[in-house]
């Protein structure tokens, strides 16, 4: 039979390797029967000029948004990538089950998660993030990313911007969030709480776990990736449409 297939997706200046090595995630995939799909964070070695210079701009920082301004238009498109070309690609070639997939997420990767997700009800029948950035519009790396991706315009801001989407279509899933009490990242960047405002105001169902002492790094991701791959093996599992309901 085909498996279903977890896509997870890294935070800033990751490569598709960090989450693969660090996270000791296969053994959870494996002993659930999901694959685990897991892409880079951007294009690589494009030209774009500028695309190595910032920790928070062009290479290992696409922010999962297909960019409309110059020169970032021509490559930059995660979004259309992540949400698209990849799972096409995967159930073409693997045999993946497209009416089962679940996305996960890790800070940049997080927000990208919950974004794809919320931009595509029914697509994903789990998600779930790990410290994600929850209102980039907010917050210094997102809006030094969205300016360069995107322009000024705020109203294209919003349309990646899991605090806003979430206000105006809430998903009919349960979505999972850690966080670690001590990420250095969690009010300025973060902003994991305006999030869940903003689930509690549109009805959006949601199980937040605040984890004493950890803080942003690969040791919390580690820690917690089992219970995100349960959360999401207990959605996916069944062949018929309604367990992710």
């Amino acid at each position: 039979g085909k498996a279903p297939a977890l896509y997870f997706l890294s935070g800033l200046t990751c490569t598709e390797e960090n989450f693969s090595v660090k996270a000791g995630a296969q053994r959870f995939a494996a002993e659930a029967g999901l694959a685990l799909v897991v892409p880079d964070t951007s294009p690589r070695n494009t030209g774009t000029p500028g695309e190595d210079d910032e920790d928070f701009l062009g290479s290992g920082a696409g922010f999962y948004v297909d960019a409309t301004q110059a020169p970032w238009s021509a490559h930059y498109r995660m979004y259309d990538y992540v949400s698209r070309e990849l799972p096409q690609f995967v159930e073409s070639s693997f045999p993946i089950d497209a009416d089962r997939r679940g996305i996960c997420g890790h800070s940049m990767g997080g927000h990208g998660a919950l974004v794809i997700a919320l931009r595509n009800p029914g697509r994903y029948r789990s998600v779930s993030a790990l410290a994600p950035i929850s209102n980039p519009s907010s917050s210094p790396w997102g809006r030094a990313a969205f300016s360069a991706y995107l322009g000024d315009e705020a109203s294209a801001w919003r349309e990646y911007d899991a605090s806003v989407l979430v206000r105006k279509a809430p998903l009919d899933l349960e979505i999972r969030i850690d966080l670690g009490s001590a990420d250095p990242f969690r009010e300025e960047e973060l902003m994991v709480e305006r999030f869940l405002a903003a689930c509690r105001e549109s009805g959006q169902r949601v199980s937040f776990h605040l984890r004493g002492g950890y803080d942003h790094g690969y040791f919390f991701v580690g820690t917690f990736i089992g219970d995100h791959i349960r959360h999401h093996a207990a959605a996916l599992r069944n062949g018929d449409a309604s367990a992710g309901a």
